[in-house]
């Protein structure tokens, strides 16, 4: 099968060769062979070739109906990431095209990176380091924190990651309310969490971590109607998904004095805030999706909100169990045997 990867830095080609000895960067003659590139696909950026049956991709690709129609033969796409939401499925449906993900390969890495949005804001770290840097003052005064010993941690979602994160709190000496649309009583008696429903879980806690995964169900869960109810003065994170969390609900917390910090390592629009022209130039643009992407800019600028770019997952041992379990997705697919399929 004529198979491509795409979105690619130079250190995973190393390891793509030691699967598929026959590279190359120009044009896929025979089957056995495999096209690398740097670029990512979307309506934009298409590559010359379309004959590939099997493809793979990271989460900057968008992967839309016309895409799908620019790759005639296509098959299989093997998704880097945990999430799909850059792909769309009844597309592929209708196309018969399966599509295999990374269920698992950063649970640590996440919880670990969300731990650190948390300390950054807790503890006023990214305010004390950019006086620092631009100031040269070597004063503490303004930059009193907060211990999160104590503290009520509430985790939105309790799937490999959320758990990871529940594993942390309560190594930092948290108390751990959860809440999700399947509680684990398991692992809640195990690690003494006590699930909730949201409502009761925005009201209890002190810092409020997103780890659910993004679907129809899980749209703007927090949102400009539930965000009153949030504990005045608590700490919100998000390294989960964007749209997960309503734009203007975060506006509204920050305008109201809600929130005493947020930390956000995803965004609503993020690919469009990424790149508002290639957007615009995509023409009529929403007035709501041009609302967001103003937003988001707007909070770039809140002394009391980090915004990080969906950085997460970035570390090296998490991108390599990524492209070993996507190796396998490939693989599989390849010898009729399909791991990892997104149903």
């Amino acid at each position: 099968m004529k198979k491509a990867f795409f979105e690619l830095e130079g250190w995973e080609e190393r390891i793509i060769s030691q699967h598929f000895p026959l590279i190359t960067r120009t044009y896929v003659s025979d089957p056995n062979e495999v096209f690398l590139s740097k670029d990512k696909v979307d309506d934009f950026t298409l590559p010359k070739q379309n004959d590939f049956e099997i493809i793979s991709i990271f989460v900057n690709s968008r992967i839309t109906d016309r895409v799908l129609s620019a790759f005639p033969n296509l098959k299989c796409i093997a998704t880097r990431s945990t999430g799909f939401d850059h792909i769309d499925l009844e597309a592929c449906k209708k196309r018969g095209i399966l599509i295999a993900s990374v269920p698992g390969y950063g649970d640590n890495t996440v919880a670990e990176y969300a731990f650190g949005l948390i300390l950054n804001l807790t503890r006023k770290m990214f305010l004390s380091i950019d006086q620092v840097k631009e100031t040269s003052s070597f004063t503490a005064s303004g930059h009193r924190g907060v211990d999160i010993k104590g503290k009520t941690f509430g985790c939105i979602g309790t799937g490999r990651i959320g758990k990871e994160a529940i594993k942390i709190a309560k190594g930092f000496g948290m108390n751990v309310v959860a809440f999700d649309a399947r509680p684990d009583e398991a692992f809640a008696r195990e690690n003494h969490v006590d699930y909730m429903s949201l409502e009761k879980l925005l009201q209890t806690s002190d810092v409020i971590s997103v780890h659910c995964p993004y679907n129809e169900g899980t749209h703007h869960l927090i949102n400009k109607n539930n965000v009153s109810l949030i504990k005045r003065g608590s700490y919100l994170v998000n390294t989960a998904r964007g749209p997960i969390i309503e734009t203007e609900a975060i506006m509204k917390g920050i305008e109201d004095k809600i929130f005493a910090g947020v930390g956000l390592d995803v965004l609503e629009e993020e690919g469009e805030t990424r790149d508002e022209m290639r957007f615009i130039a995509e023409g009529h643009p929403q007035e709501k999706e041009l609302k967001t992407i103003i937003q988001n800019h707007i909070l770039m600028r809140q002394p009391n909100v980090i915004i990080t770019p969906h950085n997460a997952f970035n570390s090296q041992e998490a991108l390599e169990r990524i492209l070993n379990t996507t190796l396998e997705n490939v693989k599989g697919f390849e010898g009729g045997r399909p791991l990892n399929i997104v149903k």
